[in-house]
């Protein structure tokens, strides 16, 4: 029997939240706070129950007519019937409720450290990807689309208003042509993605397939006169289920990967790689990300889970020298091929953040931007042994994160702010940027004493600081040295210095590797500040 229920809030997630005559909390899918509403009881859940709206009694004044028609039954945007400032402080809430309920914060410390949700300046028209699941059978033929809300059935759509509005038809286009181009025949294609940019104008078009013999000439013909792509790809993957287990990348026509400039850098993405679908809002997470570790160009910091290097290369170009961190093959590969375009210093690491951490040492800053599970339990001490003056904690998920930061507290770190930041608009989705420091670690800093006769002139000095010597070599040299290849060397010459890779048992391989241009004119300061005499390259 429907009975009458007054939403008061959102959940994380597309229900609305009530209360049922019997006191049980009831979570009502498409309703909207402040809604009065005849709710259908569906499951009882013991503690719970789950609803749907029957009638309407009286609409909340946040209720809104979704932009799309598709918007109740498709699963990608269950927030469409929401005002946007209701949407904002929705989002602000669950960061609130998910840091005092996981993260053990009392009510007050959580209000004063959470922020204003950042607004999204676009709240349709503001992804850059969309991604559309495929199946083929005997009788229905080749189907591509987005999943219906609460089922694994395949909504044939033919556009989507959260996408450019350059590539919001693509939809229906590419099933057409895809559709032509299997007629009765399996593909293996199980996955299609399209990525659009405003600031580079590349649209690139990605089948995703499982191995084996593919008309490339046929498909990559077809394709072109469908839409109009700057790339197109074939991704090879083992199974239908992984992204992950990538076998191989086949460029079917034009460039062979999507540009996209983020923090003024821009950046080439593989198909495989991730990037963020809110570029103006990406510029605002490495804004608030950068600013809040407070950095100076004698830094040494680390990038964990980098990925194509959206935070890794402002990072750079902020402080002395960076370590990055990226376990995914081809987002490793679009990250070193755009250090050398940018020419910062960057040492890139692929391997795993738990494994590679430790080999690191102490760090002055470090970013960290995992997946949606959060960070491993193991990394939590790891990060605590690095001993970074301040963390950036750049999070897609409030409960994992709020799960770590109640870790990273108990090992010595505090929580100073966190900013949620809207990213997907019209979804209960939201990324957090939070910043988390500790008091300064004891770190030896050993002067040396130069004799007079090695600088021609009488007393004692104190030896030359990172920035004295970084600025030697530009201005004799003309090249940009980073903290981490003066320490090297200095280590490898035996010098007093601030950081001991042989005490964080670095192995050699890890260390960075300086360029030789880059070698000879840091020895050039060394000799020029007396720490090594004329001649003398080695201990």
């Amino acid at each position: 029997m429907p009975e009458t229920i007054t939403i008061d809030r959102l959940a994380y997630g597309d229900a609305g939240i009530g209360r049922a005559e019997n006191g049980k909390t009831v979570f009502v899918n498409g309703a909207c706070p402040g809604d009065v509403a005849l709710v259908e009881i569906d499951r009882d859940k013991g503690n719970f129950c789950e609803g749907h709206v029957v009638e309407l009694v009286a609409p909340s004044p946040d209720r809104v007519l979704p932009a799309c028609p598709l918007a109740s039954v498709c699963g990608g945007c269950g927030w469409q019937h929401i005002s946007y400032e209701r949407q904002l402080a929705a989002k602000r809430d669950a960061v609130v409720s998910q840091l005092r309920r996981i993260g053990g914060f009392d009510a007050q410390r959580a209000e004063r450290i959470v922020g204003a949700c950042v607004p999204s300046k676009r709240q349709m028209e503001y992804r850059n990807k969309l991604e559309f699941s495929c199946a083929f059978d005997a009788k229905q033929g080749f189907q591509m689309g987005f999943h219906q809300k609460g089922s694994d059935k395949i909504l044939a759509a033919d556009a989507c208003p959260l996408a450019h509005k350059q590539a919001q038809k693509t939809p229906k286009a590419l099933r057409g042509a895809l559709r032509y181009l299997t007629g009765r025949e399996d593909l293996g294609i199980h996955r299609v993605g399209v990525r659009h940019s405003h600031r580079s104008g590349d649209l690139e078009v990605a089948l995703w397939t499982t191995p084996g013999p593919f008309p490339r000439n046929a498909v990559a013909k077809t394709l072109s006169t469908a839409v109009k792509a700057s790339s197109i790809v074939r991704v090879m993957t083992a199974d239908a289920g992984s992204a992950r287990k990538l076998k191989g990348l086949e460029i079917l026509d034009g460039r062979g990967f999507w540009r996209e400039t983020v923090a003024g850098i821009e950046h080439g993405v593989s198909a495989p790689s991730f990037f963020q679908v809110n570029t103006p809002q990406a510029d605002k997470l490495v804004q608030l990300a950068l600013d809040g570790l407070e950095l100076d160009e004698d830094c040494v910091a680390a990038d964990l889970f980098c990925g194509v290097g959206t935070f890794t290369i402002p990072l750079a170009k902020r402080c002395g020298g960076v370590y990055a961190v990226e376990s995914y093959g081809s987002s490793v590969r679009n990250l070193r091929h755009t250090v050398e375009q940018e020419n910062v210093d960057v040492e890139v690491i692929g391997g795993d953040a738990t494994r590679e951490l430790p080999e690191l040492g102490e760090l002055d800053a470090l970013i960290v931007d995992p997946p949606r599970s959060g960070l491993a339990k193991e990394i939590i001490g790891s990060i605590a042994e690095a001993a970074p003056l301040r963390v950036a904690y750049v999070s897609c998920d409030p409960a994992t994160w709020a799960r770590d930061v109640k870790l990273l507290e108990a090992a010595g770190f505090e929580l100073l702010q966190a900013t949620p930041v809207d990213m997907f608009p019209q979804t209960f989705h939201v990324e957090t940027v939070a910043v988390l420091t500790r008091e300064k670690s004891v770190k030896s800093y050993a002067y040396v004493n130069i004799s007079p006769s090695e600088l021609g002139m009488g007393g004692k000095v104190k030896k030359p600081t990172y920035k004295q010597i970084q600025e030697y070599v530009l201005k004799n040299h003309g090249l940009k040295v980073s903290s981490l290849y003066i320490a090297n060397l200095k280590d490898e010459l035996g010098l007093d210095k601030q950081f001991s890779y042989e005490e964080a048992e670095m192995s050699a391989e890890k260390r960075p590797k300086c360029p030789p241009e880059k070698r000879e004119a840091i020895l050039d300061a060394f000799r020029h500040f007396g720490l090594i005499g004329e001649g003398e390259t080695e201990k």
